[in-house]
């Protein structure tokens, strides 16, 4: 049976607020039907009392009580007096209807309320067609008593509380149906802006776009929905930037031991090479893959726990000759690797730390006219890195836009690269706890400075 109901519930909301509103009508007005119909119905019986109170008041004007006995008067057409009335000294009877007979069912009625004595009224239902109401008035006069008992048909009544009651179930009827249909039309015109805006995040959604609902000019349940729909299209804004990012920076960082495995590849397909040569290829190949596995470890890390970053420490002057060695140095550029103390330690595991300089070694080789200095030194609550190149430096007009992703100084200039390395290394770098500047004071050429936690 539950399960029944389940399949023929309504499955949109309209519906079911429409199923809501019609169920609570129909209790409402069934209700205030029978309540209507009710008071009807008592008005009707009250109207039936007064009318035979009234021919109980006129028959007992022909009842002459003077006498030790009680006689009745005859008077002109007391033929219509006498329809339905009994006539009672004490309780004998004196009189009854023409139609009626001593032990007949009205008559019996009639006696049993002037044995009750006092005025009383009484339905019996004796007809086929409807009951008949009864009703006993005393004469006024005490000695010797007389009663008159009056009886009055109540299907004329019976029937226009029928017609009524039909009258009012058939307005129940059209009065639900206005409900239901108007519900549904209001519930409707009401969720039609809530669809649109549905519609229009579904959207937005799917293209990042700018647009978003704000709460001005509209009723404060949209306008509250228009906040959360905000709120999650900026999330979903926020998820997918996140996830460009992290697919640029990943291509960024694995281009070059991609590029490396490539050349080694076409160096060693050139022509026959010995065992040794071979396992030359072979080992510069395994450092690549190596690096590869190493740079996705980092960055999804980086990319799943935030700005938190896994603990650890790294010596930096063999890291930076490592991240040096695996770079692709230009033929006519010089890299010098120094620093003080050659045990310098920083508070970043070794991987992070080469991830944080490549991209500044990388855009120092690209720029650099003859020599790229990476020193590291002892630094006031930390270590300090310095990646200095000869080129040209960095235009002043672009150094505000310096670490924006995507953002290059000159993109005509003949070098490859997407603008990521520089916010990557910032990034980086932040998440753990340092920082990544550009020294605008130097010249010639460019000095990036890395500040990172002592180990």
């Amino acid at each position: 049976m539950t399960a029944l109901l389940r399949r023929l519930a309504p499955r949109t909301l309209r519906g079911r607020l429409s199923l809501v509103a019609l169920t609570t009508a129909t209790l409402v007005m069934v209700a205030l039907t029978v309540v209507f119909n009710a008071m009807v119905r008592e008005h009707l019986r009250r109207q039936a009392d007064d009318e035979l109170g009234t021919r109980a008041a006129a028959v007992a004007t022909t009842v002459d009580t003077d006498g030790r006995t009680v006689r009745v008067l005859e008077t002109t057409n007391d033929r219509l007096l006498d329809t339905n009335v009994w006539i009672y000294a004490g309780t004998r009877l004196l009189e009854q209807p023409p139609s009626g007979t001593a032990s007949g069912t009205l008559t019996d009625a009639a006696g049993a309320l002037v044995r009750r004595g006092g005025r009383h009224c009484a339905t019996v239902g004796v007809r086929e067609d409807g009951p008949v109401r009864l009703c006993a008035e005393p004469v006024p006069e005490p000695h010797p008593r007389a009663t008159v008992v009056t009886a009055l048909d109540l299907s004329p009544y019976r029937s226009s509380a029928d017609a009524l009651l039909l009258g009012s179930f058939a307005l129940d009827v059209v009065m639900l149906a206005c409900t239901y249909a108007l519900t549904r039309l209001a519930v409707g015109r009401a969720l039609r802006p809530v669809r649109t805006m549905t519609d229009q995040a579904t959207q937005w959604s799917a293209v990042t776009s700018d647009e978003r609902f704000g709460g001005a000019g509209r009723p404060a349940e949209l306008a509250r929905l228009g906040s959360s729909l905000d709120a999650l299209l900026d999330r979903i804004r926020a998820v997918l930037r996140h996830e460009r990012r992290l697919t640029g920076e990943l291509s960024h960082e694995l281009r070059t031991p991609l590029s490396r495995i490539v050349a080694e590849l076409d160096w060693w397909r050139a022509r026959p090479r010995s065992a040794a040569e071979t396992r030359a290829t072979h080992a510069v190949i395994a450092e690549a893959a190596e690096s590869m596995t190493t740079i996705c470890d980092t960055l999804l890390t980086d990319a799943r726990d935030g700005a938190t970053t896994a603990p650890g420490t790294a010596p930096v002057l063999p890291t930076l000759r490592r991240t040096v060695g695996r770079s692709a140095v230009p033929d006519h550029v010089t890299v010098t690797v120094g620093g003080f103390p050659e045990h310098l330690e920083a508070g970043v595991p070794a991987a992070l730390l080469e991830r944080i300089v490549s991209p500044l070694v990388a855009n120092a080789l690209r720029y650099a006219r003859s020599g790229v200095t990476v020193h590291a030194s002892r630094a006031p609550g930390g270590v300090r890195l310095d990646v200095t190149d000869d080129g040209p430096g960095v235009p002043a007009a672009f150094v505000e836009r310096l670490f924006q992703p995507g953002r290059r100084a000159a993109p005509d200039d003949g070098h490859t690269g997407a603008g990521l390395g520089l916010p990557l290394a910032r990034r980086l770098a932040r998440s753990a706890g340092g920082e990544v500047a550009y020294d605008g004071e130097h010249a010639p050429g460019a000095r990036f400075v890395v500040s990172l936690p002592p180990g």
